[in-house]
């Protein structure tokens, strides 16, 4: 069997469950996503090498916050947390700065800003006003595509210029503008059909998620580099861990979902 069959199916088989499980019901949606999450967790222990069960507690919580549709007096401050864990995050990998895990309160403290807190606002980023919009996921998930499709593909036949050697020596300048390009193309044409915001929000929404997907991708490549791992897992035949397809979008959410609560 080819690496390229076993590539498709498996990303097949784990696109056609999570749409799936999208547009069925909000119940199915966080459910699944809460599964998702625990294996992320379980991957992202193995490469920060921590037993805990802290964060999958930290997760029941959360989950049961969004299963539930329950108010949260304070989701601005675990907004705010995760936020300037995010924001740290990308300041460490821009400056070329390390990701400590040396302490147990240091990694508890990359597991609940880097996963669990952002799995929330993910769980909560298609509830508008309490109602479920279960396009609003679907949607960046085809942005997502979009923009990891066209970067490779640009990057792979017109890329010269590194973007973060480094930590991920295959992306370039060249292929990072590509799958923004054409990200915001994919906003422009959603917009046009979507019937959910206006056509300008899904290009702003678009560019957020091309730019902090791809960050989030290389954040995750950082660690999986400072733990000397190629993948984070095994559980999806050709493609490595579900950390690893994954990454984008939770770390996306937390600033896609400031734009939709808080700004447009």
């Amino acid at each position: 069997m080819s690496n390229l069959f076993v590539r498709s199916l498996s990303a097949l088989v784990y696109a056609v469950l999570f749409i799936a499980a999208i547009l069925f019901s909000a119940e199915t949606y966080i459910g699944l996503l809460s599964l998702f999450a625990i294996v992320c967790i379980w991957e992202l222990s193995k490469i920060i090498q921590i037993k805990s069960l802290v964060p999958y507690i930290l997760l029941a919580c959360v989950a049961y916050l969004a299963f539930f549709n329950t108010s949260f007096t304070y989701v601005d401050y675990l907004f705010g947390v995760t936020m300037v864990g995010s924001i740290t995050l990308l300041f460490l990998l821009i400056n070329s700065k390390p990701i400590k895990t040396d302490t147990l309160a240091q990694k508890l403290l990359l597991q609940a800003v880097y996963l669990v807190f952002p799995f929330y606002f993910l769980m909560d980023l298609p509830f508008i006003n309490h109602t479920y919009y279960p396009n609003i996921i679907v949607y960046i998930i085809f942005i997502i595509w979009t923009n990891d499709s066209f970067a490779f593909l640009v990057g792979k036949n017109f890329g010269r210029r590194k973007l973060f050697e480094k930590v991920s020596p295959k992306k370039t300048i060249e292929g990072f503008i590509g799958g923004l390009l054409f990200s915001i193309i994919a906003g422009f044409i959603i917009g046009q059909y979507s019937g959910i915001f206006s056509i300008l929000d899904w290009i702003i929404i678009a560019i957020i998620v091309a730019v902090f997907g791809s960050l989030g991708d290389l954040v995750e490549s950082k660690l999986k580099r400072q733990a000397n791992v190629k993948d984070s897992g095994t559980i999806m035949p050709g493609h490595g861990g579900l950390l690893d397809r994954l990454d984008s979008l939770f770390f996306l959410a937390p600033f896609v979902y400031l734009y939709i609560h808080y700004i447009m």
